[in-house]
């Protein structure tokens, strides 16, 4: 039989299948498969207003902490680094997002970390930092059988193909080198999503954002979860109050797993093996 969208259900010679019982699994599947899918963070319209109101309020004392000239200087005027250290539960609260921390668990295998939260500004009709194609694991050229980092984007404005949605390359994070211009060409897909929706990526697809071309800024926050073995782009726990968090929020920020200054403070880690 066939759809009446024209897709045929029947098959044959097939021995293995994947079964799924939730939204939340197809999504992981679809990760696993061509790299990237999107997931609703399940928010309120008031909850993504104050998601929204936040991040101007942040990017404002940002740019006067660091200055704009020094930010421009550095390529680094249209990010904000670190986003959730600077105050407020907002941000953490969206890197533990309970639909995202479903997902991540279903391709992360074992424990995962945050890397990286950083804010993200695609501006009107000019080139950004973001607008040039990479992977969340730059200048690396290998593949794994499961994902080692997760990229979720999490959209503050929609993305739409106007104001420069994200680009990305199906199933590029099985592939070791980037391709050809050709290839490229052929096969880049522009993703739209949703305010309140995430951008979730295998962190070796290769992506990019869009120029936009409207005359509004497009806003996002970029989030990468990996493996305890990477390094954090910023150390968050040097950054942040650990009596302030809940366990589990200090174990996703990273606390449990930095790196120790000397033999004594390894040894000092270690549990007490009481039965020796």
């Amino acid at each position: 039989m066939t759809k009446s969208d024209g897709i045929p259900e029947a098959a044959y010679g097939i021995l293995q299948r994947d079964h799924f019982s939730s939204e939340l699994e197809e999504v992981a599947e679809q990760i696993r498969r061509v790299g990237y899918a999107i997931l609703d963070s399940g928010y309120t319209s008031e909850q993504l207003q104050e998601i929204s109101d936040e991040f101007d309020l942040v990017r404002e004392q940002y740019l006067k902490t660091w200055g704009e000239s020094r930010l421009k200087s550095l390529n680094e005027f249209h990010t904000i680094r670190a986003l959730l250290t600077h105050g407020g539960a907002t941000f953490l609260q969206l890197a533990m997002n309970r639909n995202l921390t479903a997902v991540l668990q279903k391709l992360i295998a074992g424990t995962f970390i945050l890397n990286q939260q950083n804010g993200v500004v695609n501006p009107p009709g000019e080139t950004y930092n973001q607008g040039a194609w990479h992977r969340d694991l730059p200048y690396q050229h290998y593949t794994s059988s499961t994902p080692l980092a997760v990229n979720a984007l999490f959209c503050v404005d929609d993305n739409t193909l106007e104001n420069g949605a994200a680009f990305v390359l199906p199933a590029s994070h099985k592939a070791i080198a980037f391709p050809s211009e050709s290839y490229l060409r052929k096969n880049a897909v522009q993703v739209n999503a949703k305010a309140g929706q995430y951008i979730l990526l295998d962190c070796m697809l290769f992506h990019s954002g869009g120029f936009n071309r409207t005359a509004k800024e497009r806003r996002a926050i970029n989030h990468v979860f990996s493996i305890p073995y990477f390094k954090q782009q910023i150390n968050l726990p040097e950054n942040m109050h650990a009596d302030d968090l809940s366990p589990e929020a200090q174990a996703l920020l990273g606390f449990n797993f930095q790196e120790p200054a000397s033999i004594a403070s390894y040894l000092a880690s270690r549990p007490t093996n009481r039965d020796a």
